[in-house]
């Protein structure tokens, strides 16, 4: 191969990875437009920790304090993110947008911490 020839391959392997981290980076922005990728970590941790604690029942025995201590600190935790999003984040943005759905099955105007007014 002429140093031209590979010159032009490397080129048009750079415009193939250019082009698939822009398109990696835009599937990212679309997942953290409903859930910011802290909190799906989070939530993903704080599963887990659960699924330790029935795999202590499966087995018959109790569970553990310090695995009871780390669900009760998830719980804290996970109430503070929810209310951080919820302040200035993705999630209240999300609720607005679904309150405005006149098909709700539920009722999440309740949940917007500002309510137009009607």
């Amino acid at each position: 191969m002429t140093e031209e020839e590979v010159l032009s391959r490397i080129a048009r392997e750079l415009v193939t990875v250019r082009q698939l981290v822009s398109e990696i980076a835009g599937v990212f922005r679309r997942a953290e437009s409903e859930v910011p990728e802290a909190l799906r970590r989070f939530v993903n941790y704080m599963h887990d920790v659960h699924d330790i604690s029935y795999m202590y029942q499966e087995l018959g025995q109790a569970v553990p304090a310090w695995v009871l201590r780390e669900i009760e600190r998830c719980d804290d935790r996970y109430r503070q993110l929810v209310s951080e999003e919820l302040r200035d984040g993705t999630l209240e943005k999300v609720r607005r947008k679904m309150a405005e759905d006149p098909e709700n099955r539920w009722d999440h105007t309740r949940q917007l911490s500002y309510r137009r007014p009607t």
